[in-house]
């Protein structure tokens, strides 16, 4: 029930923190790549302050709409590496292949940046691009993505300091049962194969940005009316130049 600008800026303490808590799980169970992660989570950091402070431009509206969009292309994304999983393309074994630089900043920067705009830790796309991109085993790409999350949530909520007001004691008390919730989490990987991971994710991804994009649907809707009524009035003022009298030079 709260303001969709105000829900983006209280979800990622409750993100960052459980994101960590999340991570020292991984850790122990040696699914944390600490190089990968701190490379990634810099780069993302920068990204997310600065979407963060941009996001005063867009409707909170936009914004969920914007973050429906990106988690069925997400999804679309997790679906097709779950299938090379199970033609045999993608082990289940550690890769030492690390991520080109050429293509760890520049995604890296635009997973922070869409963090700190639409109010996500960028989970479902950090762990694609160290999937995809570092062909990092998905267990790993979990572990890692926690750290990188962490991160990521704690620049783009300081790029929302002074924008809202945010109730302290709600999100305490949702960031605690998100705890236990992802440290229960962290105990159930060692007992799925990442091959269900993969699709399960994804189907996660699908329904909730289905669910997402149909609730902000009038997003899409009022810019069709917008763009309609601009066309209109082009056309209209183009029939009215058209109907001027010509200049009496230009009929001589």
């Amino acid at each position: 029930g709260y303001d969709p600008k105000l829900a983006i800026a209280m979800s990622l303490p409750v993100i960052g923190i459980t994101s960590l808590a999340g991570a020292a799980g991984h850790w122990k169970a040696g699914n944390v790549h600490l190089r990968t992660a701190i490379y990634f989570g810099v780069v993302a950091m920068v990204g997310a302050f600065a979407g963060a402070r941009g996001a005063r431009f867009l409707s909170g509206s936009m914004q969920l709409a914007l973050l429906a969009v990106i988690m069925l292309v997400a999804a679309a994304m997790m679906f097709r590496s779950a299938r090379r999983t199970a033609a045999g393309a993608d082990a289940e074994v550690e890769h030492t292949r690390a991520m080109p630089v050429a293509l760890l900043i520049p995604v890296a920067f635009t997973v922070g940046v869409i963090t700190g705009l639409i109010g996500i830790g960028g989970g479902f796309l950090v762990v694609p691009s160290l999937v995809l991109l570092a062909h990092a085993p998905m267990k790993q790409a979990v572990g890692t993505s926690l750290l990188v999350i962490a991160m990521n949530s704690a620049a783009g909520f300081a790029g929302y300091l002074g924008q809202v007001t945010v109730p302290w004691t709600f999100v305490s008390g949702f960031t605690a049962i998100a705890v236990v919730g992802i440290l229960v989490g962290t105990y159930g990987t060692r007992f799925v194969s990442q091959r269900m991971l993969k699709q399960a994710f994804a189907l996660f991804l699908v329904v909730m940005g289905s669910f997402m994009l149909y609730q902000n649907r009038t997003v899409f809707l009022r810019g069709a009316r917008e763009t309609h009524a601009v066309r209109a009035l082009v056309m209209d003022r183009s029939d009215a130049r058209d109907r001027l009298p010509l200049p009496h030079s230009a009929r001589g």
